[in-house]
């Protein structure tokens, strides 16, 4: 379990650091990138459903409306949320964080405390690994907000890393605070479910095809859908609350 973790761990981080390099960099290659990930997990959902030329209704039921959602749905959705400002690429990245660790959480608490079964459609998820989701998916918020408690305020002040403003993000931009309140919290547990939810819809396609994992493009984890399963469903989410203004940052 320990070594499955620490796999988990350091492809998570390898991941994150390339996620935010994409983001960063600016908004045409984030632009690229994004659809460059679409087409593997388009190709990777076809393989989960075995689909060829001689079943060309069930391709066309299964095909289109994964088009639709990772093509349009999904992409409109990440440029949206991604924007030109300093603001919302740093948001956006919370909003990775907070997927990473809710996945993490429920792989640490279901298989130390185990427990009864959360499903059917995934026999390895369990309930203490969903509430370890949930629990996990806070540690961006209150890490965010560690230094309240040596009484000053935090606030991402970007105006003082010179090498992000110069030449990575040369946006204006004055401070950013992502504060703990029952607002944010409630946004961090709908992320996390939004993730789990994910997580059992690709499970369950899997499990409908006896497919083990959607792909082979990370050795020892599998295809690129079966990490960021969560995330694709998680975004689109995140994009509803904000623009609506059901949730504002």
């Amino acid at each position: 379990m320990i070594t499955e973790l620490r796999k988990r761990i350091i492809t998570s981080i390898i991941l994150f650091i390339i996620a935010v390099l994409c983001i960063s960099i600016n908004q045409n290659f984030f632009m690229a990138t994004s659809i460059v990930i679409a087409i593997v997990c388009f190709v990777e959902w076809g393989k989960i459903n075995k689909l060829n030329e001689k079943k060309a209704l069930k391709s066309f039921i299964i095909i289109v409306p994964a088009f639709i959602y990772l093509f349009i749905i999904l992409q409109f959705s990440t440029f949206a949320l991604r924007g030109e400002s300093l603001e919302s690429i740093i948001f956006f990245i919370i909003i990775l964080c907070i997927c990473i660790c809710s996945d993490t959480g429920g792989y640490v608490f279901g298989n130390t405390i185990g427990g009864k079964k959360l499903t059917k459609i995934s026999p390895n998820k369990t309930i203490s690994g969903s509430l370890g989701s949930f629990i996990f998916s806070l540690l961006p918020l209150f890490l965010l907000n560690f230094q309240n408690y040596f009484d000053f305020q935090f606030n991402l002040d970007f105006k003082t890393y010179t090498f992000f403003t110069s030449y990575i993000l040369p946006i204006e931009y004055e401070t950013f605070n992502f504060e703990i309140s029952l607002k944010n919290i409630l946004f961090c547990l709908i992320i996390s479910l939004s993730c789990q939810l994910g997580d059992l819809f690709i499970s369950y396609f899997k499990r409908l095809n006896n497919v083990k994992d959607a792909g082979t493009i990370l050795p020892g984890h599998g295809g690129l859908l079966d990490r960021i399963d969560g995330i694709i469903f998680a975004i689109p989410t995140a994009f509803i609350l904000i623009f609506t203004q059901i949730y504002l940052y």
